[in-house]
Order: structure tokens, then C-alpha cells, then sequence
């Protein structure tokens, strides 16, 4: 699909190829970094409504898919937890949820999330919602979950995505049922947020992580 980007697109795919060939030098070879960087793409063209933005967001999600395949293989080694939210669209909740447990942990939790059927944009009124708190997802992308995202987590959150969702052995699942905001508008919205920021809160000091007040 590379074929749909115009030549500056295309340009700038070139020179993120060699920002992750200089971040997992001696952890991955060129050709696993290029394979990984352009099924990231592929799979962010399927639907997405940000083309314009689509070299930056396959970097992001190369970079992710590739450090969860370290943590898998053990060449990339940390203490960090990893938790990654599900839901259908990752346009919503699972949007809020790593947005409030990024804002609340930093980098004393490691975070992804992940879609069954990724929409086309974050959605507009959990934007909203979460900026009246101070936290900014207008940045977020939906995107699918991967083999790599799921088999690096610690744990797996999932919000509505039923059958779809993926079962591992030895992974701790929760789920959490929450109201789906899609079509929703802010007012909405608000009481779903409050209680994703209680579960997050919650799920923080099961994994020793103590939340600020």
C-alpha cells in the first residue's frame, strides 16, 4: 500500500526506517525492521482517516510492535509491567483507559491498546471528555492488536470486544464492562471516563503502582 503515499510520504517512511534501524540496532536485522515498519502501514491504510499522518503513526506503531517482540524474545529486558487495553474500535474507551494509566503511572507502567475492528479516528467526544481533565488523546490512532502487543502484556483489559478479544495462557485478563461512548456526546461520555480513571486508580496499586491523589 506503500503505493498510495505521495513521494514526500514515501520519503519520510525512508528516513523512519532509519530511526528504528538506529533505535533496535544489534536487537533486530534491517530486514525485520522494514517488514515490521511496512505491515504497520498496511495495516493503518486499511481504514484510517489520517493519511496525511500515516509515516508518523506506522513508525509509533512499528516501534511498539517491535519492543513487545524484544520483551517476548528476551532481548529487550525490563521490570515495567505492560498492560494493554482492548476494545472494538480503539477509538473510545480503550483510547481513555491508556490515556488516564499514562497520565497516572508515567513510565512506571508500560501501556498499548488495541482494536478487533479499529475505526477511522479517535472518538471526538472522548477527546473532549479527557481534555476537560487535563489529558490530551487527540494524538492516539486506532489501531488492530497484534501477536506481539498481546503476548508482551502482563495484563489484558478488555471493554466489549467479546469473542473477538484473544485468549493466551498464563496472561491475567480483566474485563471491564463499561458503556461503549460511540455516537455519544461529552455529557455522555463524562461518566464513562470517571469510571475508566476508578479502574485504572484500582488496577494501578494491584500492580504496586500507587497513583497520585
Amino acid at each position: 500500500m506503500t503505493t498510495s503515499l505521495d513521494l514526500a510520504q514515501r520519503n519520510q517512511l525512508r528516513t523512519t526506517a532509519q530511526v528504528l534501524n538506529r533505535e533496535f540496532k544489534g536487537v533486530f536485522a534491517t530486514e525485520v525492521i522494514e517488514r515490521f515498519l511496512h505491515e504497520s502501514l498496511d495495516q493503518l491504510l486499511r481504514g484510517a482517516n489520517y493519511t496525511n499522518f500515516v509515516p508518523v503513526l506506522a513508525e509509533r506503531f512499528a516501534r511498539e510492535r517491535l519492543r513487545a517482540l524484544g520483551k517476548i524474545q528476551g532481548d529487550i529486558v525490563t521490570d515495567t509491567p505492560t498492560v494493554i487495553f482492548l476494545c472494538v474500535h480503539n477509538a473510545g474507551r480503550s483510547q481513555m483507559a491508556m490515556g488516564w494509566m499514562q497520565h497516572l503511572a508515567g513510565d512506571r507502567i508500560e501501556v498499548m491498546s488495541g482494536g478487533s475492528d479499529p475505526g477511522s479516528q479517535v472518538n471526538p467526544s472522548a477527546v473532549a471528555a479527557m481534555d476537560e481533565v487535563g489529558i490530551d488523546i487527540s494524538s492516539g490512532y486506532p489501531k488492530p492488536w497484534t501477536d506481539e502487543t498481546i503476548g508482551a502484556a502482563d495484563v489484558i483489559v478488555t471493554m466489549g470486544c467479546g469473542d473477538a478479544c484473544p485468549v493466551l495462557p498464563g496472561k491475567r485478563y480483566l474485563d471491564w464492562e463499561l458503556e461503549d461512548p460511540a455516537g455519544k456526546g461529552v455529557a455522555e461520555v463524562r461518566p464513562v471516563r470517571d469510571d475508566i480513571e476508578r479502574r485504572v486508580r484500582g488496577l494501578m496499586r494491584e500492580l504496586g503502582v500507587e497513583p497520585p491523589a
